[in-house]
């Protein structure tokens, strides 16, 4: 029971939200039309295109406090390129469609609706025959050893864990 504690409470203790509470700074609620985020430039590596001469740009939507997850509106011109997902993302297409191929070969076309999902530190080829435009939601993931933690914090809060430990 004592070492159930201590693991959760330093879970726990690792876990928090920061929280300054300045709602001024941190408003509760950030609502925005997609179609009327201002988008600039966000241009692709120039060594990550294939073919063609993709344009993109970003709309910032929002950012959590602890800076660990945002919200943005992207859009891309015809081209090819590879990608390099450095946070978690999943994606809502709003408009247009993207071909991708993801490392393992494996292929998907996301249309206007669908919803993907990319894990961080993975790379997808994308190919946009005229023009894709997305909801991205960002995840940055925890530091392995943090990972580790919240895993077993998870695991202890199971059902099958309170046999073992109450």
């Amino acid at each position: 029971m004592p070492l159930k504690l201590l693991l959760v409470g330093m879970a726990g203790a690792l876990l928090a939200s920061p929280r300054n509470g300045k709602t001024g700074e941190n408003p509760p609620v950030v609502s925005a039309n997609s179609g009327h985020l201002a988008l600039k430039p966000a241009p692709i590596n120039p060594e990550w295109i294939i073919r063609g001469t993709p344009l993109a740009r970003v709309g910032d939507h929002s950012t959590s406090t602890d800076e660990a997850s945002s919200t943005a509106v992207w859009d891309c011109t015809a081209g090819e390129f590879r990608w390099y997902f450095g946070w978690d993302e999943t994606v809502v297409i709003q408009e247009g469609e993207v071909h991708v191929t993801a490392e393992d070969g494996s292929e998907r076309i996301l249309r206007s609706g669908d919803i993907a999902y990319f894990r961080g530190g993975t790379w997808a080829t994308w190919r946009v025959d005229n023009y894709v435009r997305k909801i991205a939601f960002l995840r940055k993931p925890f530091p392995e050893p943090l990972a580790t933690l919240y895993r077993l914090r998870n695991a202890l809060r199971s059902p099958s864990a309170k046999g073992l430990f109450g």
